[in-house]
């Protein structure tokens, strides 16, 4: 399953399992705690492999102010 169908299969279960007054079925908890386990190790693949972007670097050198 390719990672847009994850997250599309995900969402659908979250909107059914708000519709059935929160509660799942024995197949679609299988099936959600399965899809999970999938995103998980997909994100933490992209960690392992520096592939997140983990903000903007800092700048350390301040501008000195100018003396009159």
């Amino acid at each position: 399953m390719r990672p847009s169908q994850v997250l599309k299969r995900l969402n659908e279960l979250r909107k059914v399992y708000r519709e059935q007054t929160f509660k799942f079925t024995s197949e679609q908890q299988k099936e959600y705690d399965n899809l999970k386990e999938v995103r998980r190790e997909r994100v933490k693949y992209f960690y392992d492999n520096d592939l997140v972007f983990k903000g903007a670097a800092k700048k350390l050198d301040k501008p000195k102010a100018k003396t009159p």
